[in-house]
C-alpha cells in the first residue's frame, strides 16, 4: 500500500533530527514537530485507505454458474 511506505519514509527522515533533539538541538526539535505533522497526516491518508479497501466488494473468485435448467415434464 502506497500510502503505508510514505508513513515509513516519514517517520524513518525524522530520526536523524529526534538523536539530535534529544541531545538539546531545539532546531531539530522543531523539524521532528513539524514532521510528526507530516505523520500525522499521512496516518490518516492510511486510515482512509483502510476503509476504502474494507467498503469495497470482494472480487468473485470464480464465475458464477449458470441457472439449472427446469426439469422436463
Amino acid at each position: 500500500m502506497l500510502e503505508f511506505d510514505s508513513l515509513k519514509e516519514i517517520v524513518a527522515s525524522a530520526e536523524a533530527d529526534m538523536l539530535k533533539a534529544d541531545n538539546g538541538n531545539k532546531a531539530a526539535g522543531t523539524r521532528v514537530r513539524k514532521t510528526m505533522q507530516q505523520v500525522k497526516a499521512a496516518a490518516q491518508a492510511v486510515r482512509i485507505k483502510c476503509l476504502e479497501l474494507k467498503s469495497e466488494p470482494a472480487a468473485p473468485s470464480a464465475p458464477a454458474a449458470p441457472p439449472a435448467a427446469p426439469p422436463a415434464e
